[in-house]
């Protein structure tokens, strides 16, 4: 098979819910004990059986995430660039359907924000934008990433699927990962929330962990909207057949995941399928089972009470006192905002909540030029 989308087509997405749904306690029990569980694994720790064993899950969880990464958790925070976006989804704030205003920070702008976010004492950002590719595309790429680059010690984003050739200027330019998240592994389910634009194309977008490794992108982040399907466990699942085929191809990039559940936001749409924190604390912890050199994020979707209890046990990178609106962290507005976050808390705080819990929150941790080779 010659990608990641060829293998997904042999899924049967039916089937595996249906045996996610029927693992047994014998089956969570095996996949507890193993030394690191596979896809079947990964299943039975997903499955409805296995609520019952979150205590040892997350035991064994913490355990994993302490010996691979130590007592830290890296901070970063997202700098929202442009609320533009091309496409029409049913979940999204940005969505072109939306009546909201519209902006796009120019360099100016974008220097306030640096500056706002350096001085809250982040040194790692990832870049957002809406799904734009004339205004908010390469060129615009090009004419403000090496400024923003040189502010920061890493530097992420999460845009537009791009080709391989733009990934590899754009890593050039001081790019050090991408976050692409498929939402749901579902066709037509994917084909019922995009209803107009590029982000219509399902298999462009699956597609695009493989152009970021042949790019030599050091860091890939694969994601799934949790509630946007009927039935978010199996999407959990085919994110793990998608790690796991990533991992064994382009095995010198990194990745990271995530598993953002639906927020409020403009024109927003009730989540087909509930997944509670408990079941997303399950969920974090099963894949930490399943991948333990993984970074596991968790964003300010997530209550500040959750974020405390959860990043402990699994998280290994987390943003803190996120703006969701292009400009949002030098002038106080909320207008533009693609969701609402629910975590508010002063960058500081949260520092000091896990210093509490005996972890050190490290704001930089990585220098540019360390590990880049000419493409």
């Amino acid at each position: 098979m010659s990608d990641f989308a060829d293998y997904w087509q042999t899924l049967d997405q039916n089937a595996l819910r249906l045996q996610i749904d029927s693992q047994r306690p014998a089956d969570v029990e095996r996949a507890l004990t193993c030394h690191q569980p596979g896809i079947t694994g990964l299943m039975a720790l997903l499955s409805p059986a296995a609520e019952q064993y979150l205590e040892p899950l997350a035991e064994k969880a913490l355990q994993l995430t302490r010996q691979r990464f130590g007592n830290t958790v890296n901070f970063f925070a997202p700098l929202y660039l442009s609320n533009l976006c091309a496409n029409d989804c049913t979940y999204c704030g940005f969505s072109m359907s939306n009546r909201i205003r519209r902006k796009t920070l120019d360099s100016r702008e974008i220097g306030l924000e640096c500056d706002a976010l350096r001085q809250l004492g982040f040194n790692q950002v990832l870049l957002v934008t809406g799904e734009h590719q004339t205004k908010v595309g390469m060129d615009y790429f090009r004419q403000h990433l090496p400024d923003i680059r040189r502010r920061f010690s890493s530097l992420m984003m999460e845009v537009q699927p791009l080709q391989e050739q733009e990934y590899r200027e754009l890593r050039q330019l001081g790019l050090d990962g991408v976050l692409v998240y498929q939402e749901t592994y579902h066709a037509s389910c994917y084909a019922t929330h995009h209803l107009r634009g590029n982000k219509q194309d399902f298999l462009f977008r699956l597609q695009t962990p493989e152009r970021l490794g042949r790019a030599g992108i050091d860091k890939i982040g694969l994601g799934v909207l949790a509630g946007l399907s009927g039935h978010w466990r199996t999407d959990c699942l085919m994110m793990g057949e998608h790690l796991n085929w990533l991992q064994k191809h382009y095995w010198r990039s990194r990745f990271s995941v995530a598993f953002p559940r639906l927020r409020p936001c403009a024109g927003g749409i009730t989540p087909a399928s509930q997944m509670s924190e408990r079941q997303l604390l399950q969920t974090m912890c099963a894949f930490r089972l399943f991948s333990p050199q993984t970074d596991i994020s968790l964003s300010t979707r997530e209550s500040p009470v959750f974020r405390d209890h959860a990043i402990p046990i699994t998280v290994t990178t987390a943003s803190a006192f996120s703006k969701t609106t292009p400009g949002g962290y030098a002038s106080d507005t909320d207008a533009l905002e693609q969701f609402s976050p629910d975590d508010h808390r002063r960058p500081e705080v949260v520092a000091a909540a896990l210093q509490r819990a005996g972890l050190q929150p490290v704001w930089k941790d990585w220098e540019y030029g360390f590990g880049r080779e000419s493409a």
